[in-house]
């Protein structure tokens, strides 16, 4: 009996040393392996770790950097749209304001035109408000001055000579002279005024401005040199009775 219980612990105590010299075995094993894996010179300290799988290396920054090429382009890209669109705006901006000079260009000189149109109507109008103003005396100068004004502005020709000298051989001077004795008085149209005209006369060559009135010294004037242009060329060629 104490055989056997012998024997069993034994046993069991030669399967422990099997067993750590087994372990040592393939210890050794692995460490000849190693060894030999290693080249002539190397330290035996890297052993075991070239007998342990290396391990991989990963690194973010050559994505970081790719990350950001594409980013700097697309930041890029967004700066020169910015800047093609900022062109593009000053461009219209420079035509929009080169365009609104011109139209205030046009619009000034419009202005200048019409204010020189303007004026000038203006003088005119000065100009002819001061002749419409213009004063003659009240006799015979005066009314032959006067006269002589609107037959300028008609075109009739005549001096002051001229009319002067035929008023005194027709009436004396007198605006109110009327003949009751010669061949028109007799047929009943007697010659009227200072240039004794006759009433069909008178009005078939009245100057518009005067006076319808046969008496009227300045509307007899006119109307007789107009009459008498027409016949004769100019009241200066007359020299008697006409």
């Amino acid at each position: 009996m104490p055989k056997n219980i012998f024997s069993r612990v034994q046993s069991r105590s030669l399967t422990r040393h099997h067993k750590i010299a087994m372990a040592g075995v393939a210890t050794l094993g692995a460490a000849a392996i190693g060894f030999s894996a290693v080249p002539s010179g190397a330290s035996t300290t890297t052993t075991t770790e070239a007998a342990q799988p290396a391990a991989v290396a990963f690194s973010t920054e050559q994505i970081k950097d790719v990350r950001a090429s594409v980013t700097d382009q697309l930041a890029g890209a967004s700066v020169k749209a910015e800047q093609i669109a900022a062109k593009k705006k000053a461009e219209a901006a420079a035509a929009a304001k080169k365009k609104a000079a011109a139209e205030a260009a046009k619009k000034k000189a419009a202005a200048e035109r019409q204010a020189k149109e303007a004026a000038s109507r203006a003088a005119k109008r000065a100009e002819a408000k001061k002749a419409a103003r213009k004063s003659y005396p009240n006799n015979l100068d005066g009314w032959i001055r006067e006269s002589l004004d609107i037959m300028k502005k008609h075109g009739i020709p005549g001096s002051y000579e001229g009319i002067k000298r035929n008023i005194i051989r027709e009436s004396s001077g007198n605006p109110r002279a009327i003949n009751n004795w010669d061949i028109n008085a007799i047929n009943g149209i007697p010659s009227k005024g200072l240039l004794q005209v006759i009433p069909p006369t008178f009005k078939h060559w009245h100057v518009p401005g005067t006076s319808w009135d046969i008496y009227d010294p300045v509307a007899n004037i006119t109307a007789a040199c107009n009459y008498a242009a027409d016949k004769y060329g100019s009241m200066d060629n007359v020299d008697s009775a006409y």
